[in-house]
């Protein structure tokens, strides 16, 4: 399951024991689209364990503006409400799998 993530919802998602990937996109991103079925892949291997959501950076810029969005798309790999991790651009399955596994226990 995906959540989408939003300026006003984020520090319910901060706060969960579980760790937290964040997808920033945009709309009219060619990449942002092409990875969309990647993460919702991997979001649907991971459900119960880590947390993965969107997030359309230009609707929620205060939270873009927060952790330094700068182009699309970005991955953040959050655990215990620190970025641990920051990804842009594509990647494989494989490479983000592994980026995901590092987020585990």
């Amino acid at each position: 399951m995906i959540f989408e993530i939003t300026d006003s919802n984020i520090d319910t998602f901060l706060h969960e024991d579980k760790p937290l990937v964040i997808d920033f996109g945009t709309e009219w991103c060619g990449p942002c689209r092409t990875l969309i079925p990647v993460i919702e892949g991997l979001a649907a291997e991971y459900e119960g364990r880590i947390n993965v959501g969107t997030c359309d950076a230009e609707e929620n810029n205060a939270l873009a503006t927060r952790y330094t969005i700068r182009n699309v798309p970005t991955l953040l790999f959050i655990r215990g409400g620190e970025v641990m991790e920051r990804h842009v651009g594509m990647a494989s399955v494989e490479t983000l799998r592994g980026k995901f596994e590092t987020l585990l226990p």
